[in-house]
């Protein structure tokens, strides 16, 4: 079961990959709470950004 609150934020954090990643975790339950309005706003913001993570670097001094 996954609920994933959403509330307004800035939009670089609104993305449909985030509303995804929730979506794909929950297998069997997804709550989604929120406004409808934000929620739309998150489907039709395909905006992309390069993210620093580190992981290769971790990986390799693992």
């Amino acid at each position: 079961m996954v609920i994933m609150p959403i509330s307004q934020t800035a939009p670089m954090l609104l993305t449909r990959n985030l509303l995804y990643t929730g979506m794909t975790r929950a297998k069997k339950l997804l709550i989604i709470i929120g406004s409808k309005n934000i929620i739309d706003f998150m489907i039709n913001n395909n905006d992309n950004k390069k993210r620093n993570t580190g992981l290769a670097f971790k990986m390799i001094n693992i």
